[in-house]
């Protein structure tokens, strides 16, 4: 079976490497442009693309893909009888859709319907998910609503987050594809529609995803801080100042959201329903990290002080 591969980020590179380990012909992979990327942003290839050259596959990185005549053209030439597409980062135009005969073939990281869309494996943990999954589907014109192949499922650990499931899960993801491939050669494998009553939405990340909201209760703010890792992570502000928060757990504790208790090394910061975070490491602004036992002697949080929500000046 000959084969288009289109995927950018890590998570895509098991799906490549189990393909070309099984012997499938993949004649042509296409990821994005190289980016900006570090400190002195210098231009920085996807891991897609730093396998691929790793193992001799052809590369090809267009910048706009819907209306490109050059690549629709370089498609056509090579053939494929499957496109795959693993995170790739570009909505798939109807031409590229219609070209193969088994159609462009997705490893999505959720349990479709559950969590369409760009942040699928964080948007689960935040969401407080026990279980979450791989499902391979051919892609329709919407937003992941195109017909299930295979699913398979994977618990969560209470103490997981977004950088500790996405290894295992596009390990998942890649055997599940080959499986699906061989189904489909099979004539073992039929596609079945989603229920889109029950689907959910797993929107790309903002900045402001990662702002605590102490009137939450403490499990909610524990569960988006696991899954909102390492971007934009969780943080509040403190006297005026930016404050990220890098370990934490749930626990009771009493006071209005946001106020700051303090029991010899251990520093609670209350939430809803009688629940609070219990912070272990956190960062200010400007500063390293540092120890709940560290902040409360060298800030000595006073009676009534809070975690903001906004940056309120001192005065």
């Amino acid at each position: 079976m000959n084969l288009v591969f289109c995927g950018t980020p890590k998570f895509a590179v098991p799906s490549l490497r189990k393909l070309v380990e099984s012997g499938y012909n993949v004649t042509l992979v296409v990821t994005q442009p190289d980016r900006p990327s570090g400190r002195g942003l210098g231009l920085a290839a996807s891991p897609v693309k730093q396998f691929s050259s790793e193992h001799g596959l052809p590369v090809v990185q267009p910048e706009k893909i819907k209306n490109n005549t050059e690549f629709r053209a370089l498609l056509e030439q090579h053939a494929p009888q499957a496109i795959i597409v693993v995170g790739y980062g570009r909505i798939i135009p109807q031409w590229m859709i219609d070209l193969p005969l088994w159609g462009n073939l997705n490893v999505h990281a959720s349990l479709l319907p559950k969590y369409r869309g760009a942040a699928p494996i964080q948007w689960a943990i935040a969401s407080g998910e026990k279980v979450t999954g791989v499902t391979t589907m051919r892609i329709d014109a919407g937003l992941d609503t195109g017909d299930i192949l295979l699913q398979r499922e994977m618990p969560i650990g209470e103490g997981d987050t977004s950088l500790t499931v996405s290894p295992p899960l596009a390990e998942l993801g890649a055997e599940l594809l080959i499986e699906t491939l061989r189904g489909l050669e099979a004539g073992t494998v039929r596609s079945t529609p989603q229920d889109h009553s029950r689907h959910t939405l797993a929107p790309m990340l903002r900045r402001e995803d990662g702002l605590i909201d102490f009137a939450r209760p403490a499990q909610v703010i524990y569960d988006r801080f696991r899954g909102f890792q390492p971007w934009p992570g969780a943080f509040t502000f403190f006297r005026g100042k930016q404050v990220t928060l890098h370990a934490m757990r749930a626990s009771l504790g009493t006071g209005g959201p946001g106020e700051l208790r303090t029991s010899g090394d251990q520093l609670l910061v209350a939430a809803d329903k009688g629940s609070a975070i219990d912070i272990q490491e956190l960062q200010l602004e400007g500063k390293k990290r540092m120890s709940a036992r560290d902040f409360i002697n060298g800030y000595r949080p006073k009676p009534g002080e809070r975690f903001e929500s906004v940056a309120v000046k001192q005065a």
